[in-house]
């Protein structure tokens, strides 16, 4: 666990004391802005997507200096999908991972918190990430389970998958924490 100035930088179970000032961070599944605020202290290029608290999102990024360019938006495979959270449902059009990289202008730090929609991530769509910081569910949360993504980690990354997640939560099966085996 960090200490000191680097304490500000652990967001619940995510890590993320190795973001560089000029990596492009990207944050799917924003929510309010916990991990992109704290990311944008660290890092000049934060891209924050998120479909449904986007006004607070906003809200959030603005009384905490900027500094991260808000879209409203989900992961998906580029179809509309209906997406649920508390009270609020929204007809949304989803976007690729490598949709979003192309708007960011590239993705060195994934953050990715989408409620299974982790699931359709493209694996040639992390070719160029360093780092990934995601959280991992299974169903009836989300899936089926992509094979292929994981095959694709686990060639490519460093990991481990943290089994016991901030916050209990059905579906949640846990955080991975990758590492580029290049250090790209």
């Amino acid at each position: 666990m960090p200490h000191g100035a680097d304490a500000v930088y652990v967001v619940g179970e995510y890590r993320f004391d190795d973001i560089r000032p000029d990596d492009i961070v990207m944050d799917l599944g924003a929510n309010v802005g916990a991990f992109c605020i704290r990311a944008a202290r660290r890092s000049r290029h934060v891209l924050a997507v998120e479909p449904i608290l986007t006004e607070a999102l906003r809200e959030n990024v603005a009384r905490n200096g900027g500094g991260v360019d808000v879209v409203d938006g989900a992961l998906g495979t580029g179809e509309s999908a209906r997406i649920a959270w508390g009270e609020k449902t929204l007809a949304v059009t989803t976007r690729t991972l490598g949709e979003f990289a192309a708007m960011a202008g590239g993705c060195d730090f994934l953050k990715c918190d989408c409620e299974g929609a982790e699931w359709f991530i493209r694996p040639q769509d992390l070719d160029g990430v360093r780092r990934i910081e995601m959280e991992l569910h299974m169903p009836p949360i989300g899936g089926p389970v992509n094979r292929r993504l994981l095959d694709y980690i686990g060639e490519h990354y460093d990991f481990e998958i943290e089994r016991t997640p901030g916050y209990d939560v059905k579906g949640v099966m846990g955080v991975l924490h990758a590492v580029r085996k290049n250090g790209r």
